[in-house]
């Protein structure tokens, strides 16, 4: 076979990967909170609300930072596609993809794990469900020590939060989640996952604010540069303004 008709048969295989890379992952065979393998005690202190709160936060049974370097373990089997200190209002995050059977379908999900005190994994680290993969932190001090714990249905999110729907399209409840998915068929096999997959940005790192960008209601659109956005203060006064999470002792007392 001449060069030009090998190399054209190779562009049809490879061109379809282009953009898109995969790795293989086994199945995840139960899910399960990110915290209390320690054997101390925790409860959630708040929970997820479409367009307001958008994970689960826990708190150790003693409130405040007495939870400060608490283990945080994965959810579920596999692999870190993030883990990086973001600053600002996230600090240090993990986000691991797992893949599961939804009956006979194949369904992948994100799990993130924000304010983290140390992270413990790197990107592309394949982990086991209950395996630890960083410590509960206080996002460098500006809350008290808690687990900002999302899970995700949108694989195209990351940390441009701001540029998604913040709803039931594209995120969990994970607590109620983690009940429906505590038993599943994971049969231990590998399957292909797709990764390298949160959406381009190009701006700043506080785009949960998203005063540098308009918001769209796509949740495969991209930031778009706002011209008219005014640069936000970073200041720890504009962050609890804008995340809306005040530093926090007990939210059992404050009637979460």
């Amino acid at each position: 076979m001449p060069w030009t008709g090998l190399l054209f048969l190779l562009s049809c295989f490879v061109s379809p990967l282009l953009g898109q890379t995969t790795s293989s992952v086994r199945l995840a065979d139960s899910f399960q909170r990110p915290v209390g393998m320690d054997g101390k005690k925790y409860y959630r202190a708040r929970g997820m609300t479409p367009n307001g709160h958008l994970g689960d936060d826990w708190n150790g049974q003693g409130g405040g930072d007495t939870d400060l370097g608490a283990p945080v373990t994965s959810t579920a089997r596999g692999i870190v596609v993030y883990a990086n200190d973001f600053r600002h209002g996230w600090g240090n995050v993990v986000i691991i993809r797992h893949a599961y059977l939804e009956g006979e379908r194949i369904t992948y999900v994100d799990s993130l794990y924000g304010h983290l005190h140390t992270i413990l994994v790197q990107e592309g680290q394949h982990i086991s469900r209950g395996q630890k993969v960083g410590t509960i932190g206080n996002n460098h001090g500006m809350y008290s020590a808690h687990l900002h714990f999302e899970l995700r249905k949108n694989l195209q999110i990351g940390m441009a939060r701001g540029a998604f729907a913040r709803d039931f399209t594209n995120y969990w409840d994970p607590n109620l989640f983690i009940a429906l998915h505590s038993h599943l068929q994971g049969d231990g096999r590998f399957v292909s996952v797709p990764i390298n997959t949160f959406v381009p940005y190009d701006g700043p790192d506080d785009l949960e604010s998203a005063t540098h960008f308009t918001r769209t209601n796509s949740a495969r659109s991209p930031l778009t540069p706002n011209p008219n956005a005014q640069p936000s203060s970073t200041s720890r006064l504009r962050l609890r303004s804008v995340y809306k999470v005040e530093p926090y002792g007990d939210m059992r007392q404050l009637g979460y």
